[in-house]
């Protein structure tokens, strides 16, 4: 399984004594040169073949140029520091499938099994964890110089527990650098060198970036500092199953541990990104590498150097993917938008009149096609900003305003929505009524114990035990109920189950 890696510190022995290391950067950036050194006749056949409409021409920016002009202002970033770890703790930031399911104590075939990871919420089964013990951290990241009084930018998991901070400049200079601040839900970090007089880098603007695009990027890969590669935009505005309030600029740039922090320049020579992550079964580059819009580290960078911390905006829901059964089940003509599992009460959503089942499909006119572009259009917002949502709920268009909160407030509870046995039936569940007891201990004001499942519902994840709340949006108040709406439903229904306290919709295909 494909897992989304953040550049790790420290990386670099290990993967020189597993062999890991390749040439993959050097191979890219070859083939890229390679391509602009074609003889003449070469060249000629191939104009020839291009499709009409299509220009004969085509020229590539001068990456030599670019990395004379601003390559001074990228730096190599060392640190060292201490954090805690379990006692089976390896010193890796990351997480593999197979250690993600050690952790959650959940098969990740589960429909709850996404969103425990993506929620950071325990699961039933987590195993224990070992008493935390300090464990050394070293490593290396790179960065890029903004003003020339000594501001830098990076990626907040590059200085993560580091006590001391090195910036070394391409002349051989070498500071020790102050954090400012850093933000890990966009992973940017500011630091600070007493310097004056240093080379820096222009700010560009990726909204007049095109995907196919030329782009290029510097660090320290593997220690090898100002390091030069080149690749295209491969999409922007990419969604992460990490969490992140940031909308991606996705490139096939060769990423490797090390270029984290440094910058992404487009053909002119202007900073557009952050180089961030890389998606990989290996470790180390495989085709696929992200970065951190400017515009969004540029905002984090103003309100730390003005405050020293950053805000972000929430709207006090959790939203799931919304795929073709799920759309299906609720009416909608394409599966777009982002369903809403949870509310939390007294939140901006639940005080703006959201409710589980609702899809968002748009926020003050901007189209929200995966449930991931909705957090990323949030959570860059800034606190008390309204904002105008279109929703689909019962099968019609509907207009809700909301006021949006502070993310660092605490949350609070879920917001809930609120007989005799139930045949299994098509759906392949027994029901019963929750005795009072039960419904205080879970938290709700109304709906059925799933006391045994099979058939479809058990194919699509349903455990006894589970608790249904909805079906295809509304409330399950009694067996009775349950049977005319799935009665009515389609080939498909969208069941809302809870199980130790979380929410989920799960999408069941009933034939």
């Amino acid at each position: 399984m494909n897992t989304i890696l953040k550049t790790p510190r420290g990386l670099v022995a290990a993967l020189l004594a597993a062999g890991v290391i390749g040439g993959a950067g050097a191979g890219l950036a070859t083939a890229h040169f390679a391509g602009a050194q074609q003889s003449r006749t070469t060249t000629a056949t191939a104009m020839a073949a291009v499709p009409a409409g299509v220009p004969s021409t085509a020229t590539l920016p001068s990456f030599a140029q670019i990395t004379s002009q601003y390559g001074p202002a990228v730096v190599n970033i060392s640190v060292s520091g201490t954090r805690h770890a379990g006692a089976g703790d390896d010193g890796d930031d990351e997480e593999t499938p197979a250690a993600a399911q050690r952790q959650q104590g959940i098969d990740p075939n589960d429909p709850f099994y996404q969103f425990f990871r993506q929620f950071g919420l325990p699961a039933p089964g987590m195993q224990q964890r070992q008493a935390p013990r300090d464990v050394p951290v070293r490593g290396e990241g790179s960065g890029f110089i903004v003003s020339a009084d000594g501001v830098v930018l990076t990626n907040a998991h590059v200085v993560k527990d580091a006590d001391t901070v090195t910036v070394k400049l391409t002349d051989r200079r070498e500071f020790k650098a102050k954090v400012l601040g850093a933000d890990p839900k966009t992973d940017v970090a500011v630091l600070k060198i007493d310097a004056k007089d240093l080379p820096t880098v222009k700010l560009g603007d990726t909204k007049a970036m095109n995907v196919g695009d030329w782009v290029l990027a510097i660090g320290s890969p593997f220690g090898f500092e100002n390091s030069v590669t080149a690749g295209v935009v491969s999409a922007k505005g990419r969604s992460l199953p990490d969490d992140s309030a940031v909308p991606f600029i996705q490139t096939d740039v060769a990423v490797n541990p090390g270029n984290s922090g440094g910058p992404l320049f487009n053909a002119r020579g202007e900073v557009v990104g952050i180089n961030s992550q890389i998606y990989s079964r290996s470790g180390g580059y495989q085709g696929l590498s992200f970065a951190i819009p400017i515009e969004v580290a540029s905002k984090v960078q103003q309100q730390i150097v003005a405050t020293g911390k950053v805000e972000h905006a929430k709207l006090g829901v959790a939203v799931q993917e919304v795929n073709q059964t799920l759309a299906d089940s609720f009416g909608l003509d394409r599966p777009e938008g982002a369903l809403v599992s949870n509310v939390e009460k007294g939140g901006p959503a639940d005080k703006a009149g959201l409710q589980s089942g609702d899809v968002i499909r748009s926020v003050n006119g901007q189209k929200i096609v995966a449930s991931g572009d909705l957090p990323a259009v949030v959570g860059m917002a800034t606190p008390g900003t309204k904002i105008d949502m279109e929703i689909w709920r019962q099968g019609k268009r509907e207009q809700l305003s909301a006021t949006l909160g502070n993310a660092s407030d605490k949350i609070s509870k879920v917001a809930s929505n609120g007989n005799d046995k139930a045949s299994r039936g098509k759906l392949g569940v027994s029901l019963r009524p929750l005795q009072p007891d039960e419904r205080k201990q879970a938290g709700v004001d109304a709906g059925l114990l799933i006391e045994q499942a099979q058939g479809p519902a058990a194919k699509a994840g349903i455990q006894p035990g589970d608790v249904l709340l909805a079906v295809n949006g509304t409330p399950a108040k009694d067996v009775e109920q349950v049977r005319e709406a799935i009665a009515k439903a389609g080939k498909s229904v969208a069941l809302l189950v809870q199980r130790d306290g979380s929410r989920i919709f799960v999408p069941v295909q009933l034939g």
